[in-house]
C-alpha cells in the first residue's frame, strides 16, 4: 500500500470513527421506550440537546486542526459554522423545555433549579451565549486574549455540558453517553494541552 493510500485510509478510518462516536448516541436515543410517553415538543428539546453535545466533539478537533482531509482555514470556519449550530441548538433546547415547563426554566436560569443537572446546563449555556458575542468582537481583541478567553469558556462549557448530560437521566442510553462525554472532554483538554494557550510567547 503506497503513502498515499495508506494516509487515505487511515483519513476514512478517522472520520469512521468520529462519525460513529456521534451518530451511536444519536441512534440510541432515538430508540429509547422513554420516547413514547414524550410529547413532540419535549423530545425535540431533548434531541436539540444531545445533537448539540455530539456536534461538541468535533469543535475542538476542527479547532487543533486534527480532522484529516481539512486545511486549517477550511476547519477554522467549520469550527465557526459548527458554533453558529450550538447557539440555534441551545436556543431550541431551552425554548422547547419553557413550553413544557416555564416554572423549571425559570428555577433553571435563575440557578434555583432543586435538580443539580439543571444548573450545570445554564452554566454551559450562559459559556456557549458568551463565546458567541466573543466571537462577535474578536477583531477588537488581541490574539493573545481571544485564544485565552475563547479556551477558558471552551473548558466551561464542555465541563458544564458533561455534568448536565451524566446527571440527567432521560432517553440517553446510559454507556453511550458516558463515552461520548468522555471522548469530548479528551479531545477538548488534549487540544487545549497541545496548543498551549497560556503559555508565554516569545516577544
Amino acid at each position: 500500500m503506497g503513502p498515499n493510500r495508506a494516509t487515505r485510509a487511515r483519513g476514512a478510518l478517522i472520520w469512521g470513527g468520529l462519525i460513529a462516536a456521534m451518530a451511536i448516541p444519536i441512534a440510541a436515543a432515538a430508540a429509547s421506550p422513554l420516547l413514547a410517553w414524550r410529547e413532540p415538543v419535549y423530545i425535540l428539546a431533548g434531541f436539540a440537546g444531545i445533537i448539540g453535545m455530539s456536534l461538541m466533539l468535533l469543535q475542538p478537533l476542527l479547532a487543533g486542526g486534527r480532522l484529516p482531509g481539512l486545511r486549517a482555514m477550511r476547519g477554522r470556519q467549520v469550527h465557526r459554522w459548527i458554533g453558529g449550530i450550538l447557539v440555534t441548538a441551545v436556543i431550541i433546547h431551552v425554548a422547547a423545555l419553557w413550553v413544557t415547563s416555564p416554572p423549571d426554566v425559570i428555577d433553571a436560569l435563575l440557578l434555583a433549579s432543586p435538580t443539580p443537572f439543571s444548573i450545570w446546563g445554564v452554566v454551559a449555556m450562559w459559556a456557549i451565549f458568551a463565546t458567541a458575542i466573543l466571537a462577535a468582537l474578536r477583531r477588537r481583541l488581541s490574539p493573545r486574549t481571544w485564544r485565552r478567553a475563547h479556551t477558558a469558556l471552551a473548558l466551561v462549557i464542555v465541563s458544564g455540558t458533561v455534568i448536565h448530560a451524566l446527571l440527567i437521566e432521560g432517553t440517553m442510553e446510559t454507556i453511550t453517553k458516558a463515552l461520548l462525554c468522555a471522548l469530548v472532554m479528551v479531545a477538548t483538554i488534549k487540544v487545549v494541552i497541545d496548543l498551549k494557550t497560556w503559555a508565554r510567547r516569545p516577544r
